[in-house]
């Protein structure tokens, strides 16, 4: 079987990041799905997914060391061939990735006990993001 939904999401810019987590338990929950796996995936390229201890400290670590990573007032080759500015957010959504896959078993999300899913916003501006949801498994 597979199932697909989707979660809306509204950032305010750069190293937004937004737990998800009960929205893909709640999907999963009511899937009907005992066992298989849940993919969560940003149509974008300057969108992450990816799960952390979501607890302020490590949020605003992940905002200092990934903007020391990819400063944004830097020059980037993707900005002339746009005219944009945001040549960091590209370059953080490819090595934090668009989607992540959690298991899915006898009914439950296989989360660690500190483990959330979230999404972060690595675009330099305020974006509404359609997170697609697809579960695929049996019943």
């Amino acid at each position: 079987m597979v199932k697909t939904s989707s979660v809306s999401v509204r950032t305010r810019g750069q190293f937004d990041i937004i737990n998800i987590t009960d929205e893909i338990r709640g999907i999963t929950d009511n899937s009907g799905v005992s066992n298989g796996i849940v993919n969560v995936f940003c149509a974008g390229s300057t969108g992450a997914i990816t799960t952390i201890e979501y607890e302020p400290g490590l949020k605003a670590d992940i905002k200092d060391y990934f903007g020391k990573m990819f400063p944004r007032g830097e020059f980037y080759q993707h900005h002339e061939t746009w005219g944009d500015d945001n040549g960091s957010g590209h370059l953080l959504s490819a090595l934090i990735k668009t989607s992540f896959t959690v298991p899915i078993v006898n009914k439950r999300l296989t989360l660690g006990t500190w483990q959330q899913i979230v999404f972060i916003e690595c675009d330099t501006r305020s974006r509404s993001r359609d997170l697609i949801v697809q579960i695929v498994g049996d019943c």
